[in-house]
């Protein structure tokens, strides 16, 4: 992935970690009954950021770009929870479709920055 990538990556991450300080409600359809929304956030929070800072880093840039991959693994089981639910995040199924391929977009966008 060319430099200008990685850093717009890392400017997503920043900002969705952002995200989850300023509209914590806007994700409560997204996280499962079990998880309570607050540690949810904080853990997007500090992971999205953490990842971000790895990315800018070009000595750490590698473990960013697994980190990127592991998150982006362990967000897969719930759009897939979603894919199935009755009315998805997204609104349609087609939308929590998309949503998923997305999601094996960015495992492999890690995975190639690990690799690279």
């Amino acid at each position: 992935m060319e430099e200008i990538g990685i850093y717009i990556l890392a400017a997503i991450m920043l900002f969705a970690a952002y995200a989850h300080i300023q509209w914590p409600k806007f994700y409560k359809p997204m996280v499962p009954k079990p998880i309570p929304l607050l540690w949810a956030n904080i853990f997007s929070v500090i992971t999205e950021a953490g990842i971000a800072i790895l990315l800018l880093l070009p000595a750490y840039r590698k473990i960013g770009g697994l980190a990127f991959m592991v998150l982006m693994i362990m967000f897969l089981p719930i759009h897939i929870w979603d894919l199935f639910r009755e009315r998805p995040v997204t609104r349609s199924k087609t939308g929590a479709v998309i949503r998923l391929l997305i999601q094996f977009l960015l495992i492999y966008i890690g995975w190639r920055i690990w690799k690279n």
